[in-house]
């Protein structure tokens, strides 16, 4: 199925371009991405819509960048195998559909590892941003890395009727996690029952009592309209999963200097209008803000957040060794020491 969407989306592609000239072809960025195309509804297209604004208008339109989102071209997790086809030449890829390409970003999905969003910020757009950045592209070979946009911030936790404050509130509870193995790990070292649920189920479960909460980033809640079934928002901050945002090397490789400058420059403004937007939906009447009036939001104290980080690390770090081995071992040890420096380093100190 993923060949034949790949075949036919590339002949229509030939088809809608055969009288545009070579030249002008190569300079036609399709972007990909799977949020609705609206700049102020979601982190991802705001970043995709500041990309493209900024590379068509300083280039002098010399490249045209194209957004194709919500899906419309197939999965999110085949758009990145278009990308290194040369069938599309950019998406914006969650860490799940990279999962399956390059095993190793499930390192991101150390529990507990931020104490705040500054400090992801300085993690993603330093020395393990530029680490993760080349181990992505000497693992896959065909792809360049322009940054890590922000999805929506960091997992709260929702239940039904048990409030979770202390790590003791967890024993029991029926969680939905994504069909991430490490999500399970965490899950359960925290004493729930790690229940993996296909995302269009989860509503329904919640209604009828199938699983007792979820985890996702605010925003996600709050569109989700979880609220209606859910009674409890708890601000546990316990995983961070940035966007990775893929650029098809042979693309990037014919580009100018200049070209090249303008793409990168216009990726970091994408990666900011991305974390400038997810903020702003969290302070809203469609993020914390609004949720307050519908559920009891409560935020986990340094105690309560440190108790639950030495019941989960242990068990996420076995779990990468055993199943990816040492270059993971090695990564995710770069990313505990930096993002453990963020962490310690405060606005303009």
């Amino acid at each position: 199925m993923k060949n034949t969407l790949i075949r036919g989306f590339a002949a229509l592609l030939v088809a809608s371009t055969a009288a545009v000239p070579v030249a002008a072809q190569e300079h036609v960025l399709k972007l990909a991405h799977d949020n609705n195309p609206d700049p102020f509804d979601n982190p991802g297209h705001a970043c995709a819509a500041v990309f493209a604004n900024i590379v068509t208008s300083d280039t002098n339109g010399e490249i045209e960048v194209e957004i194709y989102p919500n899906d419309q071209i197939g999965t999110n997790a085949e758009q990145v195998q278009m990308v290194r086809d040369g069938v599309i030449q950019a998406t914006i890829s969650s860490t799940g559909s990279l999962a399956s390409y390059y095993p190793k970003i499930d390192v991101l999905n150390l529990p507990f590892a931020f104490a705040d969003n500054a400090a992801t910020y300085e993690a993603f757009d330093g020395s393990f941003g530029k680490a993760l950045k080349a181990d992505i592209e000497a693992d896959l070979g065909d792809v360049e890395i322009l940054g890590f946009p922000d999805t929506g911030g960091f997992f709260a936790v929702t239940t039904a009727d048990t409030p979770i404050e202390d790590l003791e509130d967890f024993k029991g509870v029926r969680l939905r996690t994504m069909t991430l193995s490490s999500h399970q790990v965490v899950m359960n070292a925290l004493g729930a029952e790690a229940y993996p649920l296909a995302w269009g189920e989860v509503y329904s479960a919640l209604q009828t009592g199938v699983i007792d909460g979820q985890m996702n980033p605010v925003p996600i809640i709050s569109f989700s309209n979880f609220a209606e079934v859910q009674g409890h928002l708890a601000l546990t901050n316990h995983l961070f999963s940035p966007y990775i945002f893929l650029l098809s090397k042979a693309f990037w490789d014919g580009l100018s200097e200049e070209q090249q400058k303008v793409v990168r420059y216009a990726a970091q403004s994408c990666v900011a209008a991305s974390r400038g937007l997810a903020r702003i939906i969290e302070a809203s009447d469609r993020g914390i803000a609004g949720l307050r009036e519908k559920m009891e939001v409560s935020a986990l104290s340094p105690e309560q957040r440190e108790a639950m980080r030495e019941a989960t690390q242990p068990a996420f770090e076995a779990h990468i060794e055993k199943e990816y081995g040492g270059e993971a071992v090695e990564l995710l040890e770069l990313f505990k020491k930096e993002a453990a420096a963020a962490n310690g380093s405060g606005y303009l100190e």
